[in-house]
């Protein structure tokens, strides 16, 4: 009798070091950053729950440990670490913890992802597309056809990224209005405005920003990088306001178009001056330009805010990263003024001596949008043309990893926010 309690002592003892959970380290230690978000993604399309750990080992995963699991993580490349129930216990008092400036965020259901980019094929790339594709999460391609069909709704996650808003092409009239992509594009989105019974380009872009804009107050998530933040406030601002030259929309702009602006209507920006020269690579003076940032290439970085974990658990969950001093980036939008960004604005990254807000955050209605500065993370100065940027290069890359958060975001439970 006193053998069997013996083996049944052994036995109750070795299941409590047995592994019930699988922690992926979100720190230094983590080989694959961001195919660790595709992990997590993976494991909520399974329908089990990820456990988000804030500021936990640089905002770590734990979920219930299965042999598919662990299989997969292995082909994915992503290192991992065998939690059992008493070491999972631990960390969550340890999280707990009122002097920790930490907190979980459950995930519950993999959130539905579209990107809002044209069909014909462009020739610079999307470094959220390029993430998504590499850390092996699924969306749909969706463009102005199916914004006017209403499909947006049946999304959680909206990404935009190097639109214009405004109907000015880009504004990259002065270097590429004689090349054939420039023309294809223009006949494309002329013919697409006058299927849907628009006059001008211009109006159809509105109507669609109206419509994301619908999108977010019923409780979607808007990202947005590079033009497709500026664009889009400058478009709310100028509705029913001519702001394009007659090559844009074969008439003069409004001369009275800056008086009539009303920045209520946007999301995150104020008192903007509109640059409405057509020669010039600026939609308004929202973006810094190089030559007053003072920053080049070597000492371009921006300094990711810290939240309190418990308290502001949302711009929390958006900064989560194993770096706090991100290398900047440039895009046809690169960094936002700072005394143009609205007070109420969440702004969670800054690069404070050079005046520019480069990732900032808001509630619109019911929902929430993130606005992020620049093209591409790993790309300095990325040029119409030039390859995609190749990920495999950068699996810990912490600019990529801000993306990635925002994707995972619409994944947790939300918790009140406390006042």
């Amino acid at each position: 009798m006193r053998k069997i309690i013996f083996v049944f002592g052994v036995l109750v003892s070795m299941h409590s070091l047995i592994a019930s959970h699988l922690l992926l380290p979100m720190d230094h230690t983590q080989k694959n950053h961001l195919k660790a978000y595709g992990m997590a993604y993976w494991v909520l399309q399974a329908e089990v729950e990820v456990e988000w750990m804030l500021n936990y080992r640089g905002g770590s995963f734990m979920f219930k440990y299965h042999p598919e699991f662990e299989n997969e993580l292995v082909i994915r490349g992503v290192s991992y670490e065998h939690i059992s129930d008493a070491q999972a216990r631990a960390m969550l008092d340890e999280i707990a913890s009122p002097a920790a400036n930490m907190d979980v965020m459950k995930l519950e259901k993999f959130p539905k992802i579209a990107v809002y980019s044209p069909k014909s094929k462009q020739p610079w790339d999307d470094a959220v597309t390029l993430v998504l594709t590499y850390a092996e999460i699924p969306y749909d391609v969706i463009f102005d056809d199916e914004m006017m069909d209403n499909v947006l709704p049946k999304y959680d996650w909206l990404h935009l990224h190097h639109e214009d808003f405004t109907g000015q092409y880009g504004k990259f009239y002065r270097t590429y209005h004689n090349h054939s992509w420039y023309k294809q594009q223009q006949a494309e989105y002329e013919a697409s405005a006058s299927k849907h019974g628009y006059q001008k380009v211009s109006h159809l872009k509105l109507s669609v920003v109206k419509k994301i804009r619908d999108f977010v107050a019923s409780g979607g998530f808007l990202f947005a990088m590079c033009s497709a933040t500026d664009t889009y406030d400058i478009a709310l601002a100028a509705e029913g306001v001519d702001i394009c030259e007659h090559m844009f929309d074969g008439d003069p702009a409004d001369p009275q178009a800056q008086k009539k602006l009303d920045f209520t209507n946007t999301f995150a920006f104020k008192d903007f001056k509109l640059r409405m020269d057509p020669y010039m690579y600026e939609y308004s003076n929202i973006d810094m330009q190089q030559a007053e940032r003072g920053v080049y290439q070597k000492n371009d970085f921006f300094a990711l805010f810290e939240f309190s974990a418990k308290w502001d658990p949302i711009p929390t969950m958006l900064t989560q990263n194993h770096e706090k001093l991100i290398k900047g980036f440039m895009g046809q939008t690169t960094a936002y003024r700072s005394e143009l960004v609205k007070k109420d604005v969440v702004v969670m990254g800054e690069n404070k001596e050079a005046g520019e807000a480069r990732y900032l955050h808001g509630i619109f209605g019911k929902g929430f949008w993130t606005f992020y500065g620049g093209h591409d993370p790993e790309d300095y100065q990325h040029f119409v043309g030039e390859e995609p940027t190749d990920l495999n290069l950068h699996p810990n890359s912490p600019g990529y990893r801000l993306i990635l958060n925002n994707i995972l975001f619409p994944a947790a439970k939300k918790k009140k926010q406390k006042t």
